[in-house]
């Protein structure tokens, strides 16, 4: 197998998987569109493979190999900001939670130590002495 038919193959399966995982809703649309972007670009040069030649020429990378190293170095690292990004607002989503969690939980702690604390004795009623 030509690596141009096993780049199409794997570029395929992940495709399908990724729409699969989509399907499933076990994947957000906004994490999906880097990887079926990623997954159709292979595609598209898996098919066409001097096009690879050609925008190699056209950067002025030696290679098209070079060139497409580079790309998945550029795309895996905007996935890593990505995800950084996301991993952060998450940290502040989750501190806040934890916050008010935390404030409920010493607001409910109160009332019950307040409902708990005994009242006055209760009064004997009038009837209580007949035998």
């Amino acid at each position: 197998m030509s690596g141009y038919l096993f780049a199409l193959a794997g570029a395929l399966v992940t495709l399908v998987f990724i729409l699969q995982l989509l399907r499933r809703r076990r994947l957000r649309e906004k994490y999906a569109g880097t990887w079926l972007v990623v997954s159709l670009a292979i595609i598209v040069l898996a098919a066409f493979p001097g096009l690879a030649v050609r925008l190699a020429d056209l950067v002025g990378v030696e290679t098209p190999s070079n060139l497409l190293f580079a790309a998945s170095l550029i795309v895996l690292l905007l996935v890593s900001v990505q995800l950084s990004t996301e991993t952060s607002t998450l940290e502040e989503e989750t501190r806040t939670i934890a916050e008010h969690v935390a404030m409920l939980d010493e607001r409910l702690g109160r009332l019950e130590a307040d409902s708990t604390t005994p009242a006055s004795p209760p009064q004997p009623h009038a009837h209580d002495d007949v035998p």
